[in-house]
């Protein structure tokens, strides 16, 4: 029997600096747009991230 074990190569969560560059945005913009709920986060092991699904919806130009 084969378990699939789930893709490691793609986090599930970036840092607020990782999103950024990501976004193509300075740090300080992606901590406003989760301060005024334009960009969901999530506190992990007591950080700030951004869920990787987060990021897709924002990149494909997704409204919540």
């Amino acid at each position: 029997m084969t378990k699939k074990l789930p893709d490691v190569g793609i986090p599930a969560f970036y840092s607020l600096a990782d999103a950024a560059w990501i976004l193509g945005v300075d740090r300080n913009e992606v901590h406003r747009a989760v301060r005024v709920g334009v960009l969901r986060a999530e506190r992990r092991r007591s950080r700030l991230v951004i869920p990787a699904a987060e990021l897709r919806r924002v990149l494909d130009g997704g409204a919540r």
